[in-house]
């Protein structure tokens, strides 16, 4: 008891009944906050999901540890006083570190709602489709919370924040030199969040093609995409920001676009008869977009036509536009063999076929 007067110097030794009396406390404060505070959260949690509001319900279940935890640390220091007769909640030596675990337990009930939607940010967006700029964001704001949480409790201290502050822009300023990459990669970040080209699912390739598959995950530095061999790339975001990108998951309508070549035996009747009706054929076809067709010779060459065969099919899925561009294919073959229309002979480039 001694070694506590020079901090408490109205310190009092405790008696047995003083002992037993601060145990019978700690005791009956976690019972209450072990089945009585937790069940009265529980109990609120669900009335608010019932009636629908679901982000005040979401909030308080992710403060439910917090606030249990200051309830305990508030009987614990009660039962200080009552074992020391000293009043920890209002002495000069004391009351700044109560006030600091109740600051603590407070910004941490903030810092678990900021995880939570961190790992779900859809249960925050009333949209359907994800926001990009949500998980960015939340992240940051932890950061934030544990940096205000820091500088509220050093306050209570009266630490004095200018010298600190100070030395921390020094050392920024060095670290800053150290990792300017990483710095890039974090700014890359932001322009994508704030650009918000792509969302997570959506599918994307790079100009060179490179780097193309469905976007997992956005964090700091870099966006993680799966391939399609099924692998895992994570992909730095100066990269992304830095060259042309191209969201496929936005396509509403393929480009299908093929080159026949005929011989130049065959009569010009008989060939602009061959090319209106692929050309009906084409528009007749389910699947195709109808305002813009092409099927003509855009091209002489000494021993063939080129014909441009250009179509669109409205569906962003491959499958579905192979199926189409097969069904054409099948008609362009029969429609040839109707009109006899010799083909040119086969070179290494007289069948050409590129879809966009």
């Amino acid at each position: 008891m001694d070694s506590l007067k020079w901090l408490l110097p109205n310190v009092v030794a405790p008696t047995w009944k003083d002992i037993i009396i601060a145990i019978a406390l700690c005791l009956i404060g976690w019972l209450l906050q072990q089945f009585v505070l937790k069940k009265i959260i529980t109990v609120i949690v669900a009335f608010l999901k019932k009636r629908q509001r679901y982000f005040q319900a979401i909030v308080l279940e992710q403060f439910n540890k917090a606030i249990r935890y200051a309830f305990m640390s508030a009987v614990i220091v009660l039962s200080l006083t009552v074992l020391l007769e000293v009043n920890f909640f209002t002495h000069a030596a004391t009351k700044n570190f109560v006030l600091s675990i109740m600051v603590f337990f407070a910004f941490k009930g903030v810092y678990d709602v900021l995880h939570y939607y961190t790992k779900q940010p859809l249960t925050i967006n009333s949209d359907e489709e994800q926001n990009v700029l949500l998980p960015f964001f939340l992240r940051i704001g932890k950061v934030l919370i544990m940096i205000l949480a820091m500088f509220t409790i050093a306050s209570l201290w009266d630490f004095n924040l200018n010298g600190f502050l100070t030395g921390i822009g020094l050392t920024g300023v060095a670290i800053a030199f150290g990792i300017r990459d990483t710095l890039a990669h974090v700014f890359g970040g932001m322009s994508v969040a704030l650009d918000n080209p792509f969302q997570i699912g959506d599918w994307v390739a790079t100009e060179d093609q490179k780097i193309e598959g469905i976007i997992e995950d956005i964090n700091l530095r870099s966006t993680l995409i799966q391939t399609g061999d099924k692998g895992l790339v994570y992909v730095p975001n100066s990269y992304l920001v830095n060259r042309p990108l191209y969201n496929l998951s936005k396509r509403e309508k393929r480009k299908c676009e093929q080159f026949l070549y005929v011989a130049l035996e065959n009569e010009e009747e008989k060939l602009r008869s061959a090319l209106i009706a692929i050309h009906q054929q084409i528009y007749l076809h389910d699947n195709t977009e109808k305002d813009m067709i092409h099927v003509f010779i855009d091209e002489f060459r000494p021993a063939s036509y080129r014909v441009l065969v250009r179509f669109f099919v409205a569906t962003n899925d491959t499958g579905v536009l192979l199926r189409v561009r097969q069904d054409i294919l099948f008609a362009i073959r029969q429609i040839l063999q109707e009109h006899n229309i010799d083909l040119a002979e086969p070179t290494d480039d007289h069948w050409l076929a590129k879809e966009k």
